[in-house]
């Protein structure tokens, strides 16, 4: 890592789905060299594959997912900023006549992944001190995007201190947990969760929001 250093490399991952929030980071980095951001795609199984094939190709010290969300009502409000205290995959485990049962208690692994600490409290200390909103809390990955009430119900119910949900979270962090490495994730929300309405999202400002997370980054990482 000494050498990654003094060959100015980049010594942060930062995974990201889109083109668009991989654009709103890179300003918020302002030419940062010790950050790469790099594209997943859409979906949990993408993220995991492409940040392994990164952490694979280069050697980080952290890897982070980050992007915009969906937040729950009273939680996470449009244009806030989540920190993940852990990601939990929410929709991997059985289906049964009692209810969903997560791979945890069907004894197939475990769902949820912990953030690297301090540095996600470090994170959400820092955006605080920039007067943004932001909240320290689980972040849910769904290979689908929830669009119904019931959904809704049905997630805050099992996860009832929740804050947003994406689908490339728990992909990004099952690379880098196998891989040993300390992830972090943060979302700026663009929607409230629930039944679904294109006119009432706000891309634009979840994105202007994680421009300055980006900004955030460089200055807990400096």
């Amino acid at each position: 890592m000494v050498e990654q250093r003094k060959m100015n490399l980049p010594e942060i991952l930062i995974m990201t789905s889109v083109e668009a929030e991989k654009d709103a980071l890179e300003r918020g980095l302002n030419g940062s060299t010790q950050f790469k951001v790099a594209l997943t795609g859409v979906g949990p199984a993408r993220a995991a594959a492409r940040t392994a094939t990164e952490l694979a190709e280069h050697s980080y010290r952290y890897v982070i997912n980050a992007g915009i969300a969906g937040g729950f009502k009273d939680k996470a409000p449009v244009t806030s900023i989540v920190v993940a205290s852990e990601i939990v995959a929410a929709d991997l485990g059985s289906e049964s006549e009692e209810g969903f049962l997560p791979v945890d208690e069907l004894g197939l692994g475990q769902a949820a992944i912990q953030t690297a600490q301090p540095f996600s409290s470090d994170l959400e200390l820092r955006l605080r001190e920039n007067e943004e909103t932001v909240t320290l809390a689980p972040i849910l990955t769904l290979a689908t995007v929830t669009g119904t009430s019931e959904t809704t119900n049905a997630l805050q119910q099992r996860f009832p201190i929740a804050a947003a949900e994406a689908m490339e979270g728990h992909g990004v962090a099952t690379a880098a947990d196998l891989a040993g490495i300390p992830v972090l994730e943060v979302r700026a929300i663009s929607n409230e969760i629930g039944p679904r309405n294109r006119e009432a999202w706000k891309i634009k400002e979840a994105l202007q929001a994680l421009e300055r997370v980006g900004r955030a980054l460089t200055e807990v990482f400096s």
